[in-house]
């Protein structure tokens, strides 16, 4: 959802109940056997269950179908299957609470979760679970969502980014099919390719022993123009005969103006017959654009541990995953159900029982290097001629790095209760805020010009609450292994952490300090390890 919302279609513009039926009837009449509803969001429609009993009367028609957003799922699913609805899509590009919240502007995780859990108890199977990947957003949750599948019969659909209005498209952001599935193969090895159905758009997969599988949309690297048979009428009734393609005929003007059936196949048909036989105007785009960053895949996913205690969404989860948990299945969810600390927190680690605790707000130790840390007479960014340059590490060997910084943020004793009760208008900020940094962590090269891309094996941010001084300590660490140190991706992770929590509060005290940013540990590299003791 773009930050400043979307213009809602007029009602009078949108197609009436009777108007949707009579393009149905026509277009099952011409041989089409299957229909989904999708939107926007179809359930929000107060007819939507009616309209699907009077598509189920008709015949010819074998599938009807939907795809919701899934908050109105579970409420309405019982009636739907009643009514006829026989496929269900539900979209959902996270499985992290708060970065749900960031993507579609507002709560409802578990809302959308009961949906999946309440189609899988009617017998629908499998579950399409649509996945938008975008880089730097959720393409670490990859594994995640495919963990997904060995307990629960979904069909989890990664799909590529693709260009539309309003969506601020970047080919960066793009993650393609087949990094997707390196990725996914170096921790299935043994995961199997199924056969492609006629006229799919999907490239499905299975691991064997899993009771669902996933497949991939691969509209922008490889796409499936050639065979495809869809066709799309928007809310207010124009047809598109591509997704992606700009033209649209409007059959609801034609309706109104009272065109007869035989007239309505004749523009329906010679808009069919205008179809291209690839969108070429998205092959321009991909052939003018600069090759993708490397994947910046985690072993060590997003985690949120620690956040206040929440019993119904507990319960709910528990109730969601039960049966689908197994030993080395890298599943989220398996590490939300549990028992809250006393002092609230938030951690993007993997293992809370090993974490250290966060720096004390009011820590102040001096510098020393442990072994060799030989220092330079000269800066490394600038060329003899004083311009800048970056540094060129090809000749340097791979090796593990690894590097932890903090920051502190005081925020004085107003926006400090605030913060701790989680009262914030704006939302939970701390959980925020660690988001924010693992995503600065990512981005660094992006940020900081003359910083080398770091495919980091792991980001892990840790914020916590100092009741004495009214301040939250961060601490931010990354690993990689490569020839050049991570520990600007720690410091700007520790950094824009910190930034992230003053704009959540600033509305509340602008007497906030940000400080204490500093580089606390290093290991690796030629120049020896440094520790802040």
């Amino acid at each position: 959802m773009p930050e400043e919302g979307v213009p809602l279609t007029p009602k009078a513009d949108l197609l009436t109940t009777e108007e949707i039926l009579t393009l149905a009837q026509l277009f099952v009449k011409e041989g089409v056997d299957k229909i989904r509803l999708t939107g926007g969001e179809p359930l929000i429609r107060p007819d939507v269950v009616d309209i699907v009993a009077q598509l189920h009367r008709l015949e010819g028609l074998r599938t009807i179908g939907i795809t919701t957003n899934g908050i109105n799922l579970a409420r309405l699913l019982p009636q739907l299957q009643k009514a006829g609805l026989s496929a269900i899509n539900i979209s959902l590009d996270t499985l992290v609470p708060a970065k749900f919240e960031f993507i579609v502007r507002r709560k409802g995780f578990h809302k959308v979760m009961e949906g999946i859990h309440k189609a899988i108890d009617l017998g629908y199977s499998p579950v399409k679970v649509n996945c938008v990947v975008m880089r730097g957003l959720n393409e670490d949750e990859l594994l995640n969502f495919v963990a997904l599948t060995e307990g629960l019969p979904l069909d989890v659909r990664f799909i590529e980014y693709m260009p539309f209005d309003g969506n601020k498209w970047n080919f960066k952001k793009m993650v393609s099919y087949k990094e997707m599935l390196d990725t996914l193969r170096q921790q299935w090895p043994e995961l199997e390719k199924l056969p492609e159905e006629e006229s799919s758009t999907a490239k499905a997969f299975k691991i064997p022993g899993f009771r669902g599988q996933f497949s991939f949309i691969t509209s922008m690297s490889e796409h499936f123009c050639g065979t495809c048979n869809r066709l799309r009428i928007t809310a207010d009734g124009n047809l598109k005969v591509c997704l992606f393609g700009n033209s649209e005929v409007s059959l609801r003007d034609h309706l109104r103006a009272g065109a007869s059936e035989e007239e309505l196949l004749q523009i329906i048909g010679a808009a069919v017959g205008r179809k291209k036989r690839q969108h070429a105007e998205l092959l321009l785009m991909l052939q003018d654009s600069p090759p993708a960053i490397p994947s910046i895949s985690s072993q060590d996913p997003f985690r949120v541990q620690g956040i206040r205690h929440r019993v119904s969404f507990s319960n709910q989860m528990e109730t969601l995953w039960k049966g689908c948990r197994g030993p080395g299945t890298p599943l989220l969810a398996q590490r939300w159900l549990g028992s809250s600390p006393p002092q609230r927190h938030c951690s993007s680690c993997q293992d809370s029982d090993t974490n250290p605790k966060c720096l004390s707000a009011v820590s102040q130790t001096p510098a020393t290097p442990s072994g060799p840390l030989p220092t330079s007479d000269q800066l490394t960014h600038v060329d003899a001629e004083g311009r800048a340059a970056m540094v060129d590490v090809g000749g340097k060997p791979d090796t593990e790095r690894v590097a932890v910084a903090s920051a502190v943020v005081l925020l004085g004793p107003v926006a400090f209760k605030l913060v701790q009760k989680n009262q914030l208008k704006k939302g939970d900020a701390l959980v925020v805020a660690q988001l924010a940094g693992v995503q600065a962590a990512k981005q660094t090269s992006q940020l900081i010009p003359l910083c080398h891309h770091v495919a980091l094996s792991h980001v892990q941010v840790q914020l916590e609450l100092d009741s004495t001084h009214h301040a939250v300590g961060i601490q931010a660490s990354c690993r990689a292994r490569g020839p050049t140190g991570v520990e600007m991706e720690a410091l700007t992770a520790a950094a824009v952490a910190a930034l992230t929590l003053y704009d959540m509060c600033k509305a509340v005290s602008r007497d906030i300090v940000v400080g204490e940013i500093k580089l606390i540990s290093k290991t690796g590299g030629q120049r020896g390890d440094f520790h802040r003791t």
